[in-house]
C-alpha cells in the first residue's frame, strides 16, 4: 500500500512538473507576440534567453520519468501515463521553439512600420493559447471531453493559417519592397499553425491515457 502511494505521489509530481512546463511555454508565446506587436528587440531576446528553463525542465522530466519506469516498472495505465509525460513534454519544448522562433522573426523584422493587421495572426496566437490551457487541463484532469475541444479548435487555426497565408502572398505580389517583413509573417503564421498541431498531440495523448487507445482529432 505505501509502495502504491509512493507512486501515486511520483506520478503527481510528474504531472505538477509537466503543469509547470505548459505555463512557462504559454508565457513564452504570449511575450513573443507581444514583442513582434510591439516590435520590441529587447522582449523577444529575453523569449530567447528564457527558453533554456523550459529546456532544463523537460530533462529533469525526461529523466525523473525513466527513472520511475525503471524503479517501478508500471504497467498496463500506469506506464502509459508516464510513457504519455515524455511524449508530452517534448510536444511543449517544442511549443517552446515555436515562440523562440517568433521572437527570431521579430528580430528580423526590426522596427519597419508593422503590417500584423493584414494577418490573423493574433486570433491564432489567441486561440492557439486557449488550446494549451484547455490540454493541460485535459491532461491534469484526465477529460477526454476537453481534449476533443481542442481537435475542434485546432481546426480554426487552420483556416486562419490558410486566410493568412492568402493575404500575405497577395499583399507581396503587389508590394516587393515589403518582402522582408512579409516573409517573416509567414514564417510566423507557420510557426502558429505547427504549435496548434504539437498541442493537439498533447490532446490526443492524454485521450491515449483514458481510453487506451489512439486518437486522431484531426485527420
Amino acid at each position: 500500500m505505501v509502495i502504491r502511494e509512493n507512486f501515486e505521489n511520483n506520478l503527481k509530481e510528474l504531472k505538477r512538473k509537466i503543469n509547470e512546463m505548459g505555463e512557462l511555454s504559454i508565457d513564452a508565446l504570449e511575450k513573443a507576440f507581444n514583442a513582434l506587436k510591439m516590435r520590441d528587440v529587447e522582449i523577444a531576446l529575453k523569449v530567447i534567453e528564457e527558453d533554456n528553463d523550459i529546456d532544463n525542465l523537460e530533462q529533469e522530466i525526461n529523466q525523473f520519468a525513466v527513472w520511475l519506469m525503471a524503479k517501478e516498472q508500471p504497467v498496463a495505465r500506469d506506464l502509459r501515463i508516464v510513457v504519455v509525460v515524455l511524449k508530452i513534454s517534448n510536444n511543449i519544448e517544442r511549443i517552446a521553439d515555436f515562440a523562440v522562433n517568433i521572437a527570431k522573426s521579430t528580430i528580423k523584422i526590426g522596427q519597419a512600420n508593422s503590417l500584423l493587421d493584414l494577418t490573423d495572426l493574433e486570433k491564432m496566437k489567441d486561440i492557439s493559447i486557449l488550446m494549451l490551457k484547455k490540454s493541460l487541463k485535459s491532461f491534469l484532469e484526465e477529460d477526454i471531453a476537453l481534449a476533443k475541444e481542442v481537435g475542434d479548435l485546432e481546426d480554426e487555426v487552420d483556416e486562419l493559417n490558410i486566410e493568412t497565408y492568402k493575404k500575405l502572398t497577395g499583399y507581396l505580389s503587389e508590394h516587393p519592397e515589403e518582402t522582408n517583413q512579409l516573409v517573416q509573417l509567414l514564417f510566423v503564421n507557420r510557426y502558429l499553425e505547427r504549435v496548434a498541431d504539437h498541442i493537439t498531440n498533447i490532446a490526443e495523448s492524454t485521450a491515449y491515457i483514458i481510453k487506451g487507445q489512439m486518437f486522431d482529432f484531426n485527420p
